[in-house]
């Protein structure tokens, strides 16, 4: 598997790392962007590239602003407006880059947010976009205390920050962890008050207006025992869409469904659909 790494010229000037992973003696058959969660980098998805390579895509992947080593405040951007720019670059450089393929765009937990707001804000030219665990709501209530700090300071210091608060055993169970969160040295685990609350309101827009802005086919996962964004809240979207989402609820699966016990099944679950895009 080659691998290499890249820079991702951002709206506001900035330069964020950026890496891609493909298989050199197989042909490249569509591109995939990834979007990162909230705390971790593109380089916890090296696992991924591994089966999604195998297939015959190239991966590439950012670590968004505020993330691994890309400049920022840990946990903190601006606004979604640039959060989701970021992930159009990203798009843009993928094109350059593969001219003529196809382009997927897929993004995980706070990266699905990002991935899905992007879609429907600016609606770029995707063959289709997944989204596993996206943060659309949260699966539990942050403590009064936090979101009363929070709302105060939103406006007049928008980059303060609080820790998350999650415990590396509700993203995923496995027999061996792939990059444990606890013992990652790019990871964190801060989050400011501005990528909070905009990350709630975009969120519900999102489920407000996907059904009249989609234009690309969804591939929605989720896990039934998710404790950190909102299983149910994925129902609503699936539901909302219909016939253009495909959804697939993972019994007892938890936050990191490419990373629990089944993420052989899981991914497998996404070369599938990437393949009936493909054929069409």
């Amino acid at each position: 598997m080659h691998h290499e790494t890249l820079a991702l010229s951002t709206a506001d000037g900035l330069e964020l790392f950026a890496q891609e992973w493909r298989d050199e003696a197989a042909p490249v058959r569509a591109v995939i962007c990834l979007v990162h969660g909230m705390g971790e980098h593109s380089g916890r998805y090296r696992e991924v590239a591994e089966e999604l390579t195998a297939a015959g895509y190239v991966l590439l992947t950012y670590d968004q602003r505020g993330h691994g080593r890309s400049p920022g405040k840990r946990g903190h951007a601006a606004s979604m407006e640039r959060l989701a720019g970021d992930a159009e670059q990203a798009l843009a450089l993928a094109r350059c880059r593969y001219p003529g393929l196809p382009v997927f765009l897929y993004g995980h937990s706070m990266g699905g947010n990002v991935a899905l707001s992007c879609a429907l804000r600016r609606q770029p030219e995707l063959s289709g976009l997944i989204l596993t665990s996206p943060w659309l709501r949260l699966a539990f209530e942050p403590p009064r205390a936090k979101q009363w700090i929070g709302r105060r300071l939103a406006s007049v210091w928008p980059s303060f920050s609080l820790a998350t608060g999650l415990e590396p055993g509700q993203l995923y169970q496995a027999e061996e962890e792939p990059l444990p969160v606890v013992r990652d040295l790019l990871a964190h685990n801060r989050i400011s008050a501005a990528m909070y609350f905009g990350l709630q309101a975009e969120g519900e827009w999102s489920l407000a207006h996907a059904v009249e802005r989609l234009q690309a086919p969804l591939l929605l996962l989720h896990g039934t025992a998710d404790r950190i964004t909102s299983h149910a809240a994925s129902e609503q979207l699936a539901a909302g869409l219909a016939d253009s989402c495909v959804f697939h609820s993972w019994q007892d699966g938890l936050h990191e469904l490419h990373n629990d016990r089944e993420r052989l099944q899981v991914l497998r679950c996404i070369v599938d659909w990437i393949e009936a895009r493909l054929a069409r």
